[in-house]
């Protein structure tokens, strides 16, 4: 079944692979296809005290209590928009400098004082209401112009151009066609309404930003800074790197992981991917596809618990669900698609005839998982406090962020301790003779108190810089959507969009969810999750409540479809991010990785029609059931994408494949009975057409596997 170019990788491949790993991959292609400005000299320490400061203030507002308002949102975009400015150049040729240029300084210095303008001047504005004075207005006007082009420089222009629209929207109502048009509003009514309330730019996108948001990504990039992205690689290899296409599947699972940490895809992508894409290549998938399943696998998991690209937060504000009953409602598909990816993987791996490493090759399993369960602790703890004693979201993050921080510290202290008994000196000793698996700092021992204070701090003090750099983007796509809520809101376009969609959709339930999945793919490409589904939740999920859909299945359907605009040519940027690790073609890498996503995209549409894989009103065995014929049916669809079962499919295999795969996940006993008798006939014909006995072995050898 599987060719000799393909059984096994010795082991100087994947120490090949570690080498290139550690030489810093991650970083030079970050370096390569991101648009900050690489930072030397004060200048990097100045983002570095700057990012400290930022992510000190939000820690301890988050222990001692938020201020009002608009001081902590004011302050939050003012330590943000700062950096966004001397982070991000004007231009992607100056990113490479290594120096701020002084009109950057400057407009980096406008942004702190229109946003810190508001922090000591909010008592006067609140009284002041309706009548804003000409130094509002300025500072409001400055305000808008930063966040644009801070905006633009961080993402890139389509945020801020549809912003740029809708202000325009809003002077040019009385000009507009039908039922878009308005009376419009003047320069005084727009300024005054996105800079002076909590309508605007001050909205609920950059409150969420500036709480909730803010301390998960901080969560993150503290066990980020201790290591767990490299145990989780290495646990994850250590149990499925066997498999057939094993190192595929693993990127798949470790993406899913780290996902739930990281929630961005380019983040998760090039993090991941800096491991396990070379590894996929080495065991025969082409540059293209390890570059379509990494960027498939890590654009999920945006939308997996529990930080969902920080978009439950804001859902949250937009549904008033519960934190927990979102992320209860989002877990079951998010963990099918990510089961309807893996068995895309396993079927390409067998049309390949790629098989994985060999037991030899890889770690034991239990070893691997003991050393380095230390790291699981403290999202233990963040599951424990969410789940069980159902504490906030915000109060959640910031007792497990402190167990983060103990652990880390605990795990040094105990390292410096074993090394002084066994006597060791530096550099005598290996990372594998250390009994837990060892932080960044700590791969050669720690050998006096003061390398255990050092390291700590150095590694607490990147993690926290780190924190506040990776808010940046976050920082501004809300406040730049903040604008767009702040002219919906205005003008009333939310409830006009809605109209119109159904009007379109003639009533019709499956139209109208067509036109969402366009609205979805087309406005959230190039644009952070939080930003495309604050756009999608004010403009496309009331057209689908409207209709009868459940509100969470509703929102659920426009994040996910948002979020698979990541992988969606011709603007794939996590298929990017992905080609610029693999070496292969951007935009082959971007259908790969929208081919890879294809089998899931059904799952939408069945929680819509069957919101029971939402746990609504629904039995265990119900949601059993429904899960078990949704996997049943994203299976079939993979094989019909990939052509391919036990052998090549005909054209009528695959019609067969669909067909039935389709009817199986729709509500009702006689569909399911219909969809699985003509599923079982497909795998039949399939087993005996490729020579295969008609049940298979259970168990086989590593040759076999």
């Amino acid at each position: 079944m599987e060719s000799d170019n393909h059984e096994g990788t010795d082991k100087e491949n994947l120490e090949g692979i570690e080498i290139e790993r550690e030489e810093g991959v991650e970083k030079e292609v970050e370096e390569k296809i991101g648009k900050k400005r690489i930072l030397r000299g004060k200048w990097a320490v100045i983002a570095m005290i700057v990012g400290i400061l930022a992510s000190i203030f939000h820690f301890y507002t988050a222990g001692f209590g938020i201020l009002l308002t608009f001081e902590q949102r004011s302050v939050h975009l003012a330590f943000l928009m700062f950096l966004a400015f001397i982070m991000f150049p004007l231009t992607s040729g100056q990113k490479d400098k290594g120096k701020v240029p002084w009109y950057d300084i400057v407009l980096a210095l406008l942004a702190v004082a229109s946003m810190l303008y508001i922090y000591f001047n909010h008592e006067a504005i609140v009284r002041r209401a309706g009548r804003p004075t000409t130094e509002d207005l300025v500072m409001g006007t400055i305000a808008i112009i930063m966040v644009l082009e801070a905006t633009r420089r961080t993402i890139n222009i389509a945020l801020p151009l549809i912003a740029v629209l809708f202000l325009g929207y809003a002077f040019l109502g009385p000009h507009m066609p039908g039922p878009l048009a308005h009376r419009g509003y003047s320069l005084t009514r727009v300024v005054g309404h996105q800079f002076l309330t909590t309508e605007g730019i001050f909205g609920i996108p950059i409150g969420v930003s500036a709480t909730f948001v803010y301390l998960f990504v901080l969560f993150g990039t503290v066990l980020e800074q201790s290591g767990i992205g490299n145990y989780l690689i290495k646990a994850v290899f250590a149990a499925l790197g066997h498999q057939r296409g094993g190192p595929a599947k693993a990127a798949v699972v470790t993406s899913g992981l780290m996902g739930m940490i990281s929630g961005s895809s380019i983040a998760n992508t090039v993090t991941t991917g800096s491991f396990t894409i070379p590894l996929m290549k080495k065991m025969g998938f082409s540059s293209e596809v390890a570059g379509g399943v990494e960027s498939a696998a890590s654009t999920n998991g945006q939308f997996l618990p529990p930080i969902m690209g920080a978009a439950a937060f804001i859902m949250i504000e937009f549904t008033g669900y519960s934190y927990v009953y979102i992320i209860s409602a989002a877990f079951l598909p998010a963990i099918l698609a990510y089961v309807a990816i893996f068995g895309m993987v396993h079927i390409e791996s067998i049309k390949q005839g790629i098989s994985g490493l060999s037991r030899e090759e890889k770690d034991p399993l239990i070893p691997t998982l003991l050393r380095g369960i230390y790291f699981l602790i403290p999202i233990a703890v963040l599951i424990y406090l969410l789940v069980i004693v159902r504490s906030t979201p915000f109060r959640a993050a910031y007792e497990s962020i402190w167990v983060a921080i103990f652990v880390s510290l605990l795990v040094k202290i105990f390292l410096y301790y074993w090394c002084r008994r066994k006597n060791w000196t530096p550099g005598s000793v290996k990372e594998e003779d250390l009994p837990i698996d060892p932080t960044r700092e700590s791969k050669g021992g720690l050998f006096s108190i003061g390398e255990v204070n050092k390291a700590f701090w150095k590694e607490l003090g990147e993690a926290f810089a780190d924190g506040a750099h990776k808010m940046v983007t976050v920082a501004m796509a809300c406040a730049c959507a903040g604008i767009i809520i702040g002219v919906v809101s205005m003008t009333g376009l939310g409830l006009r969009m809605s109209s119109l969609l159904v009007r379109i959709g003639r009533g019709s339930l499956f139209l109208t969810l067509l036109l969402t999945v366009f609205a979805s793919v087309l406005l959230g490409m190039g644009i952070p999750t939080t930003a495309k589904y604050v756009m999608l939740a004010t403009l496309v999920a009331p057209a689908l409540v409207e209709l009868g859909v459940p509100l969470i299945a509703a929102h659920l359907f426009i994040l996910y479809f948002g979020v698979k605009a990541d992988v969606t040519p011709p603007v794939a940027l996590a298929a990017y991010a992905a080609a610029g690790v693999s070496g292969g073609d951007p935009f082959m890498s971007g259908v790969q990785g929208f081919k890879f996503s294809l089998a899931a995209l059904l799952l939408p549409f069945i929680f819509v029609y069957n919101p029971v894989l939402l746990m609504i009103d629904a039995t265990i065995p119900q949601v059993v059931w429904a899960a078990i014929t949704a996997l049943i049916g994203m299976f079939a669809w993979s094989a019909g994408i990939e052509n391919f079962l036990f052998t090549r499919t005909s054209w009528l295999e695959r019609i067969a494949l669909f067909g039935f795969g389709l009817i199986v996940v729709i509500t009702g006993l006689t569909n399911d009975i219909i969809g699985l008798v003509g599923l079982a006939a497909v795998y039949v014909w399939q087993r005996r057409k490729a020579g295969l006995p008609l049940l298979p072995k259970l168990f086989r050898s590593d040759e076999e596997s």
